[in-house]
């Protein structure tokens, strides 16, 4: 039963990295959000819609392959597509866990999010997300410099205009999500950081409660967990793993 972990925005595989290191398990995929550090194939409109049909997808190639259903991971806005594809396509998934992205009608959008959906404004805002200005906002949250530095780097023309088209169709994604949450099937876990400036710790308990599972907080780390707290996260993910066969 493969692991699948799926990065959030701006980010790519790569914040991963360092989870993957502390896993003992070899069967973890770390899939590409299409115009995240890989190309957008024609006609994919980088939408919440098409990347939940595309992380489907992807899941359909890895269970055809491997014959098992997955443990799939997400963090940030792979969260929200973790929780929606994780409920709606139980026969693909055997657990899953969502971290610092909220499927909640409740949650207001942050303010960088309320930027990129504002037509002209988002234009100028990740016209200047620049390896120059994004390394040292992302070391200032607690990610190492050398991820921080990385991480910087890779953001490219494509990537911004993912992220433009992915903000602008989800200005009421927790309206129109939360109900097939609401529906999930899998055993599943909010993995939640206290100190992060975008999204509340409450959305976590507010997750778990929702979707029947359980909420793990992590005291005093920010964002970026799987950067600034790698073993931590691959220690809870590991018991998470172990001990969720026994609800099935």
């Amino acid at each position: 039963m493969p692991a699948v972990l799926v990065h959030g925005v701006p980010d790519t595989p790569h914040v991963w990295d360092r989870v993957r290191a502390n896993l003992s398990r070899t069967d973890v995929v770390t899939p590409a959000l299409p115009g995240f550090g890989c190309p957008v194939r024609e006609g994919f409109d980088c939408s919440k819609e098409a990347y939940a049909g595309w992380l489907a997808d992807e899941l359909e190639a890895i269970v055809a392959e491997s014959g098992s259903a997955v443990d799939l991971v997400g963090h940030d806005w792979g969260s929200l597509l973790v929780q929606y594809v994780g409920s709606t396509r139980p026969d693909l998934v055997r657990t899953w866990v969502a971290g610092n992205g909220p499927v909640d009608e409740e949650y207001t959008w942050h303010d960088a999010a309320q930027l990129f959906q504002t037509p002209e404004v988002g234009e100028q805002v990740v016209a200047a997300m620049t390896a120059e200005t994004m390394a040292p906002a992302l070391e200032e949250q607690g990610v190492p410099y050398e991820d921080a530095l990385a991480a910087a780097g890779r953001i490219d023309d494509t990537m911004r205009s993912s992220i433009l088209a992915l903000y602008r169709s989800a200005v009421t994604v927790g309206a129109e999500w939360q109900p097939a949450v609401e529906q999930n099937q899998r055993p599943c876990l909010a993995l939640w950081a206290t100190d992060d400036p975008y999204v509340d710790a409450r959305y976590g308990e507010r997750l778990a409660d929702r979707a029947g599972g359980r909420c793990v907080l992590l005291e005093g780390c920010g964002h970026w967990w799987p950067a600034q707290r790698p073993d931590e996260v691959a220690a809870i993910l590991s018991s998470f793993w172990a001990t969720a066969g026994e609800e099935l």
